[in-house]
């Protein structure tokens, strides 16, 4: 098969390419970073390098392609994110349609069925919205959990302030997801025909903040590491410190709340919350430590 993949070679994007040319498959990785392309090549795959944004660029990197994994990074340029992330959407969908791809596999989010409320994934909500319309086309889309090494960006702070947590309460049921098992999942969705338009979960594990901390705590040497649900205001002001955007402090923040309110797992939960994932948060715990050691 002649597959074209997005994501350039990411936490997801990396391993799918891997295993898409294990198996045999002809991949072009769409990249915006002309940096990418030697390493792209020695995997041996294709570069095509270009803008997620513009829609003749990904037209021609869709032509000839049995399928195309699709995704964009949860925040675009540098204001107007989630308007930028709808914008890739609709080049995406003309694409889509103008080089009559006749698959397409799109990595999305829990939360992705609210219209609002959930921050930066109110742009993938408006992609899977587009998707929706693309008349003969079999798209799967794949809602992730939070992924695990996104708690790798808490370890300044428990080093530092002994402070791990967000802005919900550690009593929260999380849905959580390790990139391989996404990476897998979309590998086999882009081998299959599909049916129409599918939405399928990919969560490995469903714990609480509470649960994360107890594991996390003991393994780095603190065994008391408790969750802390911090104001939304302090973890804001947290951010903007860090050299983060109002607008994409903001949008995180509301994330936060709208995982407090229940949005970003109420549908995941309603349908069943599967779990198919095989990478459990007990396995993820040895890299953390790692990466919290040589920190």
């Amino acid at each position: 098969m002649n597959i074209t993949t997005a994501g350039s070679l990411g936490h997801v994007a990396k391993p799918v390419v891997e295993k898409l040319l294990a198996a045999g498959h002809h991949v072009t990785v769409i990249t915006s970073t002309a940096d990418r392309k030697g390493e792209i090549e020695a995997l041996g795959a294709v570069a095509a390098v270009g803008s997620l944004s513009d829609a003749d660029f990904l037209t021609q990197a869709f032509r000839g392609a049995d399928a195309v994994y699709a995704m964009v990074p949860p925040a675009m340029g540098t204001s107007n994110l989630i308007q930028n992330i709808a914008v890739a959407g609709q080049a995406y969908a003309q694409a889509i349609r103008t080089a009559e791809v006749p698959r397409v596999v799109m990595l999305s989010s829990v939360g992705a069925d609210a219209a609002a409320g959930t921050g930066p994934v109110q742009g993938v909500h408006r992609i899977e919205q587009l998707f929706q319309q693309l008349a003969g086309v079999n798209v799967t889309v794949l809602r992730s959990g939070f992924f695990y090494v996104n708690f790798l960006r808490d370890i300044p702070l428990i080093k530092n302030m002994n402070l791990f947590g967000n802005n919900y309460g550690g009593d929260i049921k999380l849905a959580l997801t390790h990139p391989e098992d996404v990476a897998t999942a979309v590998t086999e969705e882009l081998q299959r025909a599909g049916n129409g338009f599918e939405i399928k979960y990919i969560v490995s594990t469903i714990a609480t903040g509470n649960e994360v901390a107890a594991l996390f705590g003991p393994a780095i040497g603190k065994p008391d590491l408790a969750w802390t649900a911090i104001p939304d205001e302090q973890l804001q002001q947290g951010m903007l410190a860090a050299g983060l955007s109002a607008e994409l402090a903001g949008l995180i923040t509301e994330l936060g709340q709208g995982v407090r309110a229940g949005l970003m797992t109420q549908d995941f939960f309603a349908n069943g919350a599967n779990v198919a994932g095989k990478i459990k948060l007990e396995q993820f715990v040895e890299e953390f430590k790692n990466q919290y050691q040589q920190a």
